[in-house]
């Protein structure tokens, strides 16, 4: 199993302002959510006393989520973990939902590989340059229209030049033409 790398470090200084000490600069609550999100694992100590405080700030980020909300925690669930604090001699709740969550992690990543070997197209020698032609292709074509696919705007005449943009589509159109000899010839 690979070495965990060590969580980056967040200290509270008295003032309650949490501090990053890889960037040496104040986060929010909301930067270390996105730190999180991204992936990174945190640790949030107090300066003074050097108490782990990394489960309360956790919690707090939970909370402002599902007080805005963005409801991830049904009911039900919410009530079994307030049952599971209240019963005597500890719980199995904390291993199970360990647990559960490793799972989850696993089957997530395991289906992202299974559908990048099941793609037939990803092993073609050129895929990727095919691909690239695809983009340049759908973006010439659509005057760069579609904010969602991560195209940017048309830009105006005066910004792009009309010999710029002759050239470019001279060029995809060569790139198009050099694909389907590649294609007739696979055929």
């Amino acid at each position: 199993m690979a070495e965990k790398t060590k969580p980056l470090l967040i200290k509270r200084y008295a003032s309650r302002r949490l501090y990053n000490t890889e960037t040496s600069d104040y986060v929010t609550l909301e930067d270390i959510a996105s730190l999180i999100r991204g992936g990174r694992e945190v640790q949030i100590v107090d300066l003074k006393s050097g108490d782990d405080l990394t489960r309360q700030y956790l919690l707090q980020i939970i909370a402002e989520h599902e007080s805005r909300g963005e409801n991830v925690l049904p009911i039900d669930v919410l009530n079994d973990l307030v049952r599971s604090y209240m019963t005597p001699g500890g719980s199995v709740v904390p291993q199970f939902l360990q647990a559960s969550f490793e799972m989850l992690r696993d089957g997530q990543s395991q289906m992202m590989d299974k559908m990048s070997a099941m793609n037939p197209m990803a092993k073609m020698p050129g895929f990727e340059l095919m691909q690239a032609q695809q983009q340049a292709f759908m973006k010439a074509m659509t005057g760069g229209l579609g904010g969602a696919s991560g195209w940017s705007a048309p830009q105006s005449e005066e910004a792009s030049g009309d010999a710029e943009g002759g050239e470019d589509l001279d060029a995809i159109k060569k790139q198009l033409a050099d694909l389907q000899d590649k294609l007739s010839k696979l055929k």
